[in-house]
């Protein structure tokens, strides 16, 4: 509990980014009715806003996994150009193929980008789910990034209103004190124009949205709103330094909520 409190009392000192960075790995499902090449969409952006587009490289790695089996995906990769509300940036367009029942986990390890405002590189590793026939299989388990988000509840089936639980591991151990920062996908690309759709509601009038990890590594949110929700688990890497500067190596989780009907 002391080191919680020293944590969070660390993040309060700090200055705060007004809105978060979040890699995206963007389908337009995440629930997979026939087999077939599922289109995703690899974007750094500022989605709750429809804000700055960063540059992204061609990622370190890009794959999937599907029963423990590892497919990599860095040869389905394409180069495009993606529009947000406020400039255009580097993006990629690939897939992935969805054909026997299960989970499929998406993951990306992007180049540490530079961001020249704080002068530190942030590397995201960044995981989201797609499922078909509503057997799970993977979507529980680690899949061994240097830091990553265990998700609690079922990623793909989130009930808005109810409550989102993940635990933030680096190196496979529990990390206490992380800050994590929420995001949610206010604007959507949109996967013909690669371009951003109008935002379906306004950002926080205080900034990010943030959670701080337990002395076990849990966090909770109470999912208000159906749609698509990031969180970034800022730092939680072992790695801390690229090229002579700092680097945040940030644990990304996407998760996709649903209203009851």
């Amino acid at each position: 509990m002391k080191t919680l409190l020293s944590a969070a009392a660390a993040a309060v000192a700090l200055p705060a980014i007004a809105y978060a960075h979040f890699l995206l790995e963007y389908t337009t499902d995440t629930m997979i009715e026939k087999p077939g090449d599922v289109p995703v969409k690899l974007i750094f952006w500022h989605p709750f806003e429809n804000g700055h587009v960063m540059d992204l490289e061609k990622p370190q790695e890009f794959y999937v996994i599907h029963n423990g089996e590892k497919t990599d995906l860095l040869d389905t990769l394409e180069p495009i150009r993606f529009t947000g509300g406020e400039n255009e940036g580097a993006a990629f367009k690939g897939s992935v193929p969805v054909k026997r029942s299960g989970d499929y986990v998406l993951v990306t390890v992007p180049q540490p980008y530079y961001e020249e405002s704080e002068d530190i590189y942030i590397q995201q590793l960044t995981k989201a789910f797609l499922n078909r026939n509503e057997l799970p299989t993977d979507w529980m388990n680690p899949v061994g990034l240097a830091t990553e988000i265990i998700p609690l509840n079922k990623p793909t089936n989130i009930i808005a209103g109810s409550t989102f639980t993940g635990r933030v591991l680096a190196d496979g151990q529990p990390v206490s004190g992380a800050e994590i920062e929420i995001e949610y996908m206010a604007a959507e690309p949109d996967m013909e124009s690669s371009a951003a759709s109008a935002p379906k509601v306004s950002p926080m009038p205080g900034g990010a949205v943030v959670a701080i990890s337990d002395d076990n590594g849990y966090f909770s949110f109470g999912v208000p709103k159906a749609g698509y929700w990031g969180f970034a688990a800022l730092g939680s890497g072992p790695a801390t330094e690229h090229e002579g500067k700092e680097l945040s190596q940030d644990a990304v989780i996407w998760i996709r909520a649903w209203d009851l009907e």
